[in-house]
């Protein structure tokens, strides 16, 4: 019998990080586990961002995932928060890639139509319709930690074909290859 498959899916934020990671038993799928890290309690970005990298790198040990999906920054109109952001998802793909986990990066939007078929749906149609899916209530499970388990869910929905609009790595080598202009 095949050894069952775990997706993990964060949220990124810089204040509070939601991650989920989903179960995958042949062809059913279940919630393994969701939270949130808190960060509002660290004052120096650079702290929130070592959080992030501790807290994804023991989420990673733990649990054993196979992948990571991972939310996009969106554009806004604040850049500072936007440039925050894009740090805190960096960190959090440089700690899956430290533990040579592949990562696949969905928008915001690709994510919100995996899961409800709407593009545009709220955060609140979107924890309902994973409660569905799943088959279990999540009662006062934040927001932030439905979003992550949605994350993992829509990568196991585009996992038969890596859609057009996500982008996978398997490691530094291969994230390098595509992105050379990131190298110093």
């Amino acid at each position: 019998m095949a050894k069952p498959k775990i997706i993990l899916g964060i949220d990124p934020g810089t204040v509070v990080m939601g991650y989920g990671l989903i179960q995958i038993d042949g062809k059913k799928l279940s919630a393994l586990t969701m939270g949130v890290i808190k960060l509002d309690k660290l004052k120096d970005h650079p702290d929130r961002l070592k959080k992030i990298f501790d807290r994804t790198v023991a989420i990673i040990e733990e649990y054993q995932p196979e992948h990571l999906a991972i939310e996009a920054p969106f554009f806004g109109k604040n850049v500072q928060s936007m440039l925050k952001l894009g740090r805190a998802q960096g960190v959090a793909i440089a700690a899956a890639l430290s533990k040579d986990l592949p990562i696949a990066e969905y928008s915001p939007r690709k994510i919100k139509q995996a899961i409800t078929g709407n593009g545009n749906a709220s955060k609140e149609q979107v924890s309902a319709m994973l409660e569905n899916l799943l088959g279990t209530k999540f009662q006062d499970i934040p927001l932030d930690a439905t979003d992550g388990l949605a994350a993992a869910v829509c990568h196991y929905f585009n996992s038969s074909g890596v859609s057009s609009s996500s982008k996978s790595y398997s490691g530094w080598a291969s994230f390098l290859k595509e992105n050379p202009n990131r190298k110093a």
